[in-house]
């Protein structure tokens, strides 16, 4: 109960996440959270201990202001991420390592190739974990996180005080690394999922995610089934709209069956057929009109559970189909189309705020909520209500 509360904070707060001022200098900052700590749990002599000569990491505000995940055109993230190197190299490491990755889809029953594209994009099949650009120590990285005070403080305390807690029970080495947001391991797996589901599955009489790959696999499985995955069911499916569609219908708000899709013309590409007509899904329409769509199940949401963005979700997706050796998306991206730098990102969703059609934060993130509104007011407008954010969009909705 207590990772689902967490999860469900995270995902709350994640689109509402930005960069705040600290109120305190670095050393103040960890002087006062010593009461913290130990009301959670934590004894003053190992808090002391830890944060001896602790500073802070100078790269985390940058991190934080810069992830791709919300920067660039979901094209280019998934171009990056799903090349034709990295799909060679992963089912190299996949063929090498199949008897562990058949052990857990054994046991755990999550897809081991969905296993195999999340270990591909958070560490390229572990080559980058002896780089200390992208594996720091945890203790520093979580501390200068909640110094810098993002939206998502609460969610990125309760992560610190875990990773005190493991550490001081002995169950997580003190000198632990991960990433600036403090995932650990193979597959980057965050602090609140490693305390309750992280498991010793080599059965070397330690958990370690780091430099046990048959642990970090097995980990993460728990945390993806945590997060709502369900076995032998697939993430979702590209799709073609009929001429004349209501994309009002998308959105993952409005969870239908495949049926009821179906029934309003919606295909397959490429001639494949529909499995199970009550599946669960949702429309997604990342590109607009001219680009790719999708029926997304609830494999899809777990993805986002894992990394918020749909970008990311997007890229674990078509990377285990790739894996599996499925051929490109049918419908390519509107690459020619200009894509919103943040500030014009930001007065779009003012301007949208400003007519009443958006109710949310203004971050610059324009993820399903700002979709939506945006959809709403394409239909106002008489325009295609795709929810797309394009620069002509923006000329037509600023000139309002």
């Amino acid at each position: 109960m207590l990772l689902r509360a967490l999860i469900f904070i995270a995902l709350v707060l994640w689109p509402m996440a930005s960069v705040a001022a600290p109120q305190q200098s670095f050393s103040d900052f960890v002087k006062s959270f010593e009461r913290e700590a130990v009301a959670a749990g934590i004894s003053r002599e190992f808090y002391r201990r830890i944060t001896n000569g602790l500073s802070p990491d100078p790269t985390i505000k940058v991190a934080q202001a810069t992830q791709p995940e919300f920067e660039r055109p979901i094209w280019d993230y998934i171009d990056k991420r799903v090349s034709a190197a990295k799909i060679r190299q992963g089912q190299e490491k996949y063929r090498a390592n199949k008897a562990v990755f058949d052990r857990v889809a054994a046991q755990i029953g999550v897809d081991p190739y969905v296993l195999a594209a999340i270990w591909g994009i958070e560490t390229n099949y572990g080559t980058i974990m002896d780089q200390d650009i992208y594996f720091k120590p945890v203790v520093r990285s979580l501390f200068s996180l909640v110094h810098q005070r993002r939206g998502r403080v609460e969610a990125d305390k309760q992560e610190l005080l875990l990773v005190l807690k493991l550490m001081q029970a002995g169950k997580m080495p003190m000198d632990q690394k991960g990433s600036w947001a403090g995932a650990m391991g193979h597959l980057q797996i965050m602090p609140t999922a490693y305390a309750q589901l992280a498991v010793d599955f080599d059965r070397d009489g330690r958990i370690d995610v780091h430099n046990s790959l048959a642990d970090a696999l097995a980990s993460s499985a728990r945390w993806l089934l945590a997060l709502g995955y369900v076995p032998g069911e697939d993430w979702g499916m590209e799709v073609s709209l009929p001429k004349g569609f209501d994309y009002q219908l998308a959105g993952r708000d409005q969870m239908r069956t495949v049926r009821f899709f179906a029934e309003r013309g919606v295909r397959r590409v490429a001639g494949r057929q529909f499995g199970d007509l009550d599946q669960p899904v949702f429309l997604y329409v990342p590109a607009g009109h001219n680009g790719p769509k999708f029926l997304m199940g609830r494999n899809y949401l777990a993805f986002k559970g894992y990394n918020f963005a749909d970008s990311y979700a997007l890229t674990v997706a078509h990377l285990t189909d790739r894996l599996k050796g499925v051929g490109p998306f049918e419908q390519d991206w509107p690459r020619n189309t200009a894509f919103l730098n943040r500030d014009q990102r930001v007065a779009l969703q003012q301007k949208l705020k400003q007519l009443g059609y958006y109710k949310a934060n203004v971050d610059g993130r324009f993820g399903p909520i700002s979709q939506k509104a945006l959809r709403a007011w394409q239909a106002d407008a008489g325009l295609v209500v795709d929810g797309f954010a394009t620069k002509q969009v923006f000329d037509v909705l600023m000139a309002q």
